[in-house]
């Protein structure tokens, strides 16, 4: 058995640390974007966590919305309490998580300062998340995914156009 790679070994020891329900499964194919991974993972978009950074006053955050909606900047910067959330570029990305752009696991993450999920994200009973690379993801619950990235609950989320 090939060994996965390092940032996938990281998420995965991360989760069997934290004793959750989980499974880490690698898909050939990649999932490379949201619909990618649904139909991978065989479930709805609405499962697929989307894991992206904006920079919020110099701070970075993490905000997790569902595959089949946006992320509202004007919202993650109210309920950050700063000026203007913008999305971060590549290398912001990797400085404050860790990981890749399009392999961004929500946990661990080095440099975060806070994270937000969508509310529409605990209607499901699992949610799959990036798992350190395109084509590594997580299933978990929505509360689990809360209660180990310490997210806050907020209205994050638009609908996509």
């Amino acid at each position: 058995m090939t060994a996965w790679p390092e940032p996938v070994e990281r998420v995965t020891r991360f989760l069997r640390d934290s004793t959750v329900e989980s499974r880490v499964e690698e898909f050939s194919e990649g999932t490379h974007t949201a619909a990618a991974a649904a139909e991978a993972a065989g479930c709805a978009l609405g499962q697929i966590v989307k894991s992206l950074v904006f920079k919020c006053d110099q701070r970075s955050l993490l905000v997790l919305v569902p595959g089949d909606r946006r992320a509202d900047p004007a919202k993650v910067s109210v309920a950050a309490g700063c000026e203007k959330a913008k999305v971060a570029g590549p290398e912001d990305v990797v400085r404050a998580t860790g990981f890749e752009p399009g392999a961004v696991a929500p946990f661990p993450l080095a440099a975060v300062e806070q994270v937000f999920v969508d509310s529409a994200l605990l209607t499901h009973e699992v949610v799959w998340v990036g798992a350190g690379s395109t084509r590594h993801m997580a299933v978990l619950a929505p509360s689990d995914l809360v209660r180990l990235t310490r997210a806050k609950v907020i209205d994050a989320a638009t609908e996509n156009t």
